[in-house]
């Protein structure tokens, strides 16, 4: 394909990712899964370019800022309190799965054992990006979104891992079980360590920057130093690029100037709004390519092999979810005094929500193409095919079902009576906030004689950032809609007027930039609390 056609077919794609997000919107449903179903219709349509995805494009380009950023996003604070569930999901089940799949693998579809535990450790970790994403558009309670984040970001590490073990195993014909079990402690602490450290330089050189697009190109290096370094030494990547965002997430906030918090976000959310729909889009397109590598391997062994390890990854999760989360409280009375037991539909909700994703696409197509004396890989076609397919029909039948599931499990309501507590306790910080500004205002007027009018005029700002903030959740249900209602039209007549303005030559293109970026910022901010303080559906 010529440049001029690379350019066409980016720019193709890019307009079925606006489409398919508009349709999205439409229908109410999660743009990932028509993402997924798009581009399986295009592969198949005649005379459409073939596009394959490069195994390598995903691990090192793709997911390094995909985990990053959720990284970032996440709180430390919570995942220290969530580390057991998360532990045990993102290493445990992905474990127990990559067993289960290979025992499937042996009886059912008569695999060898080493090429059955290949096939479990590539399907054994379920994406991160496609269920967050679906649980909140749901609303569904905080601390289960908690532990679903916190086992995306962990549980790619150690299917990577024990996919190398696997492939090398098969590669070389050896395999020291204690070796691997050194490797893979050396690998966690060793990431860990290293992505702490790369996120400690990253957040001192953008505070030494103090420019945001320095800062922001900085963060932008930052998880690819992170991600890079560990794989090209035999590791995964991933755990030095979770620790990175997570000591950036406690750290960032004393260090990072809020201009660059602006503009990161923005440049953030476009960032990883791009770069997953074009995976999931990518992910559909391969539907082509997978197909005329089949070879001769009959269409019913492979639907066999589809739903067979399906069926096993799914059953294999609520296996290890239930036993989990309760036997740990059962055994072990301080755990349950500090984390008592959760109703029962949560474990279910956590179990059901396994979707796979890109990650499990990538490293079955890094499948080597031959062994290291020369003879082709056994069964990489069969494994590219069942991976494929387990990616289809956990990502579109589960992802159909969660709605509906989450609707009979009552988790919105659920999850509202959360949300109440939260915004609760939000406006008590603020109240408390306000009052230590006042006091500190107080104090520095005494200490430093300052001007009465100027204490005057900063506490009564304060006074009207008060008055402005609800008193009482009742009321900021009822009325919040209608105020950033009259709020946003009050904005939009300030923003003719400086057209108007513009027009007649009153004001000079400069002059009603500034106004216009301070009336963005403050329509912005409406938009934030009126998100935050709407009632719950």
């Amino acid at each position: 394909m010529s440049a001029t056609g690379y350019y066409e077919t980016l720019l193709s794609l890019l307009a079925v990712l606006a489409a398919v997000a508009l349709l999205a919107r439409r229908l109410n449903t999660a743009p990932s899964i028509l993402l997924v179903a798009a581009g399986v219709a295009l592969a198949l349509i005649p005379g459409i370019p073939a596009i394959e995805l490069s195994p390598q494009f995903v691990l090192l380009i793709v997911l390094p800022p995909l985990i990053y950023s959720a990284g970032v996003a996440m709180s430390w604070r919570e995942f220290r309190f969530n580390l057991r569930p998360i532990a045990l999901l993102a290493f445990g089940c992905v474990v127990f799965t990559t067993c289960a799949v290979a025992a499937a693998a042996h009886y059912v579809l008569a695999l060898p054992w080493n090429f059955g535990f290949l096939l479990g450790a590539i399907v054994s970790p379920p994406d991160v990006v496609a269920p967050l994403a679906l649980a909140r558009r749901l609303g569904l309670p905080r601390r289960l979104v908690v532990v679903l984040e916190g086992e995306g970001l962990a549980n790619d590490a150690t299917a990577l891992v024990l996919y190398r073990f696997a492939v090398a195993a098969i590669s070389t014909g050896a395999f020291s079980f204690p070796e691997a079990a050194a490797t893979f402690g050396a690998i966690v602490i060793g990431e860990i360590a290293y992505g702490v450290g790369v996120g400690w330089v990253s957040l001192r050189l953008r505070h030494w920057a103090r420019d945001p697009r320095v800062e922001i190109t900085l963060s932008l290096m930052t998880p690819y130093l992170a991600y890079w370094i560990p794989e090209h030494l035999g590791g995964s990547g991933v755990l030095a690029t979770v620790a990175a965002g997570l000591y950036v997430s406690w750290n960032g906030p004393r260090l990072i100037s809020a201009a660059t918090r602006l503009q990161g976000v923005f440049f953030w959310d476009l960032l990883i709004y791009l770069i997953e729909g074009f995976v999931f889009l990518v992910t559909g397109l391969q539907a082509r390519t997978l197909l005329e590598r089949i070879g001769a391997a009959s269409a019913g062994e492979l639907l066999l092999g589809v739903v067979v390890t399906t069926l096993v990854c799914i059953i294999a999760r609520f296996v290890w979810v239930f036993p989990a989360a309760y036997l740990p409280r059962l055994l072990i009375p301080a755990i349950r005094r500090r984390d008592p037991y959760p109703p029962w539909r949560v474990p279910f909700m956590l179990a059901f929500v396994g979707i796979r994703g890109v990650v499990s696409l990538a490293a079955a197509l890094a499948v080597p193409f031959t062994l290291q004396n020369g003879a082709p890989f056994p069964h990489r076609e069969t494994i590219l095919v069942t991976v494929f397919g387990v990616i289809i029909l956990t990502l579109v039948g589960q992802g159909l079902l969660m709605p509906a599931v989450a609707r009979w499990l009552r988790l919105p309501q659920l999850a509202a009576r959360e949300k109440r507590d939260e915004r609760e306790a939000e406006l008590q910080a603020r109240r408390a906030a306000l009052a230590a500004a006042e006091r500190r205002l107080q104090a520095l007027g005494d200490a430093n004689g300052l001007k009465d009018d100027a204490v005057e005029h900063l506490s009564a700002r304060n006074h009207q950032r008060s008055l402005h903030m609800p008193q009482m959740l009742e009321k900021s249900s009822a009325t919040t809609a209608t105020n950033a209602q009259l709020h946003l039209e009050l904005i939009k007549a300030e923003r003719e007027f400086l057209h108007e303005l513009l027009r007649k030559g009153e004001i000079t293109d400069e002059s009603r930039r500034l106004i216009e970026r301070e009336l963005d910022l403050e329509e912005a901010s409406i938009f934030c609390n009126r998100d935050a303080y709407e009632p719950p559906l």
